[in-house]
């Protein structure tokens, strides 16, 4: 009697043990989908292209992942919606958006940064990698002689201070993309910074500035109707929207300035948790629908493991330290 009361017992401890185990797995799978929703804090405004593939992946990871709120807390350059990434418990339900602005450049720009770029915060993927396109006013370009990005690094050493370049405001991408090109092609232009790339590109179209470095996406309708001429495109190599513009490294050699974006979440996430949205986003970022609809918004889909995004954050944010430099932007 003693013998089964014991073996009784036995059995009973190891099906706690593995009734113990099983809620556990199942605990970190309703993690997703029976607990509070996944927030994704994206540090800009509503409407833009990092928001509307945040919001494409949240519906497309509706299913797999539960309700998804998608947070804009738009401010400082997104340094607002990165504090408050970086201040939220780490327990998977709250991540963001980094970006190249957040993470590599506002850390040279702001004196001030009430976030560590790299300490507070666990990269999950890279969601997007894409360039800018070095563009001009199709009129003002032919009646400068203006035809290639040679052809504009001539024209701006031959004419000392006569170009100007528009921007969306000190230290955005435009600016500092276009002070490297300066400082590597050797020309002259003057900066002429506006609140926002829009009116930036506004001012270009009525002939206020001589050129731009435009994101792809803003400047794609005005290049297919004629009214822009594209000299080159910042990334490497050519890109598929823009197969017949040569890259800005054709002409200076190992160019590379493009604008990426990807989710981190804030530190002491645990690993297990990191994992388990990796795989769902980069799932997610590997189908073919949710690609196509990238490709529409000319925001290509680049996944990356969390190692990946954490070694172009770290290269980028050393890179950006010069750039910035040399630009002599400061916010604060």
């Amino acid at each position: 009697m003693k013998f089964k009361l014991k073996g009784l017992s036995t059995v009973l401890c190891m099906l706690a043990l593995w009734t113990g185990a099983l809620s556990s797995a199942q605990a970190q799978n309703m993690a997703f989908n029976d607990l509070k929703p996944l927030r994704i804090i994206v540090p800009f405004a509503a409407g833009g292209p990092i928001d509307q593939t945040v919001r494409i992946l949240a519906q497309s990871l509706h299913t797999q992942l539960g309700t998804i709120v998608v947070d804009n807390h738009p401010g400082a350059g997104g340094n607002l919606g990165m504090t408050l990434l970086a201040r939220s418990l780490p327990d998977g339900r709250t991540i963001g958006v980094a970006t190249t602005a957040t993470q590599a450049i506002n850390p040279w720009l702001f004196s001030n940064l009430s976030f560590d770029p790299i300490k507070d915060f666990v990269p999950i993927t890279l969601m997007v990698k894409v360039p800018n396109v070095v563009v001009m006013n199709t009129t003002r370009a032919k009646a400068l002689g203006i035809s290639s990005l040679s052809d504009l690094f001539e024209y701006g050493a031959t004419h000392p201070n006569a170009l100007n370049y528009g921007s969306g405001g000190n230290g955005s991408a435009g600016h500092l993309s276009a002070e490297i090109l300066k400082s590597e092609g050797h020309f002259n232009a003057v900066h002429i910074p506006f609140n926002g790339a829009a009116l930036a590109q506004m001012a270009l179209m009525s002939g206020q500035v001589d050129f731009n470095v435009d994101n792809l996406a803003s400047a794609a309708a005005k290049l297919k109707s004629g009214q822009l001429l594209a000299l080159a495109v910042t990334s490497p190599v050519r890109s598929n929207f823009l197969p017949d513009v040569p890259p800005v490294a054709q002409t200076l050699k190992n160019f590379d300035v493009q604008t990426w974006w990807g989710l981190s979440a804030p530190a002491n996430t645990p690993s297990s948790i990191v994992a388990q949205l990796h795989q769902a986003f980069v799932q997610a970022l590997t189908d073919k629908r949710v690609a196509q609809q990238f490709d529409q918004l000319m925001s290509p889909a680049a996944p990356s493991s969390p190692e990946e995004f954490s070694r172009l954050i770290q290269t980028e944010l050393q890179k950006y330290q010069s750039v910035v430099k040399i630009s002599g932007a400061k916010v604060d």
